[in-house]
């Protein structure tokens, strides 16, 4: 539910927070983040709070969708990223009814002068899954690599075979799609 984790708040304290309202201690929660070096700090942090991390190599929006899934076995998606993956996870986050706070993470004067000039009037401010993806929502995914989501694509001997996803914000519908691609020339 809205309100449990706040992004001003300590990492400790958020993950202390999902404990208590999953009903479960600390160390059963676990926390998906790309493995980057701009996660070492957050890592330490996580690690000290007694959480379990997973770290996935690509796909941080599936990682961050992956919480709103209770077979995923995240609990809670934690990073800096960009902005357009930001807005892809809250979309995936809205239509499963989940929860995402997010901020800019300006790393110099050039960041400011973009977000100024695409007309953010407030860098610092804090943005809601209302703020990033308001009204109702249609995401949809397909896995490329398997991730905490959804598998990537297998590879046969007539083609191909992709794992996809569609949610609605307005019905809470989530479809998955097995789909077999052919390719050309491939005997039936």
């Amino acid at each position: 539910p809205d309100g449990v984790v706040n992004i001003d708040a300590s990492v400790a304290e958020n993950l202390n927070a999902l404990a208590e309202a999953k009903g479960v201690n600390v160390g059963d929660i676990v926390v998906c983040m790309l493995d980057r070096p701009r996660h070492k700090d957050l890592v330490l942090a996580v690690r000290d709070a007694g959480a379990r991390i997973r770290l996935i190599l690509d796909g941080d929006v599936s990682g961050a969708v992956a919480v709103a899934r209770p077979e995923s076995g995240v609990d809670i998606y934690m990073g800096i990223g960009r902005a357009p993956q930001g807005i892809l996870a809250a979309a995936g986050l809205r239509a499963a009814r989940g929860q995402m706070q997010g901020r800019l993470v300006l790393r110099n004067g050039d960041d400011r002068d973009k977000a100024l000039q695409a007309g953010v009037t407030n860098p610092e401010a804090r943005y809601t899954i209302d703020d990033m993806t308001p009204g109702d929502v249609t995401f949809a995914a397909t896995g490329i690599t398997t991730g905490p989501l959804l598998p990537g694509v297998q590879r046969n001997a007539v083609g191909s075979i992709t794992h996809s996803m569609v949610l609605r914000s307005r019905t809470g519908t989530l479809r998955y799609i097995e789909a077999h691609h052919r390719d050309a020339g491939a005997a039936p």
